[in-house]
């Protein structure tokens, strides 16, 4: 009851009826005034600024013009390998001789190219239609290399035309030669399965390899030149590796993707 009187009593006094009311401490407007400045500069940010994102995807230096598996049109034994791997043939070269049930054939090239592989060795039977070698379409030691990137179906429409494109090559050291430098030139339409991008490259296993996480969208990068370095092309170091670049060599590519606003991953 003591505390319940003193507590009415105080209630009926007047006595501090006309001191001001303190809202805030002078520190708690401080804290204010920074939120509402740093959400005012937030919302700025968001309409006006951009973001740079990029895609990796696994890529494949190549002649732009892609490979074929040269197969045998007989069964029979091969009694003599005709060509060496690396070495360059014209159209309808030979390339191996195989003893047939009718005589010899010799199986030829199909169109002028490198020799990748050679999967025929003397003294082995095949059959028809078994893979013997693997060329890759080129005419010149001069044509110019291009990077193949296999990009994700999800991520491919993303990739705008003529984007940067950093390339990360296998056999050169990113940490002392830095990356090679291209643009990307076009983007395929359609997804390819491992059994196109194998016809393309001439190697099954890379097929199988680029198409493991589902069937991708081949991107063709430019490699940007550079007339100063020993491999021709530009690098983010200034001199690149001290050798020249050859086909068929993996590497991994970073793709920049057009920028956005901060506010568009916030619209449906």
């Amino acid at each position: 009851m003591q505390f319940r009187q003193q507590a009415l009593a105080k209630q009926q006094s007047p006595e501090e009826l006309d001191l001001p009311v303190r809202l805030a401490r002078p520190r708690g407007w401080l804290v204010l005034s920074v939120t509402v400045v740093a959400m005012a500069a937030a919302s700025v940010w968001a309409l006006t600024g951009s973001v740079a994102s990029t895609v990796t995807a696994p890529a494949v230096l190549t002649h732009g013009r892609g490979s074929y598996v040269l197969q045998s049109p007989v069964a029979g034994q091969v009694t003599e390998v005709l060509a060496e791997q690396g070495q360059r043939l014209a159209a309808r070269s030979p390339v191996l001789k195989v003893r047939t049930a009718q005589g010899e054939t010799v199986v030829r090239s199909l169109d002028a190219g490198r020799v990748t592989t050679l999967a025929a060795t003397v003294g082995r039977i095949i059959r028809t239609g078994a893979d013997v070698a693997a060329v890759e379409r080129t005419g010149r030691a001069g044509d110019p290399l291009y990077a193949t990137v296999y990009v994700p179906a999800g991520r491919a429409a993303a990739v705008p035309a003529d984007a940067s494109v950093d390339l990360t090559v296998q056999s050169v050291p990113s940490e002392e030669y830095g990356v090679l430098r291209g643009r990307v030139a076009s983007v395929d339409r359609a997804a390819q399965s491992a059994g196109q991008i194998a016809s393309f490259l001439g190697d099954p296993a890379l097929g199988e390899q680029f198409a493991r996480e589902g069937r991708p969208v081949a991107v063709t990068v430019e490699l940007l030149r550079s007339s100063t370095t020993r491999s021709g092309y530009a690098w983010s170091a200034a001199d690149g590796p001290p050798f020249r670049l050859t086909s068929m060599t993996l590497a991994s590519a970073s793709i920049r993707l057009a920028d956005r606003r901060p506010v568009e991953w916030l619209l449906p």
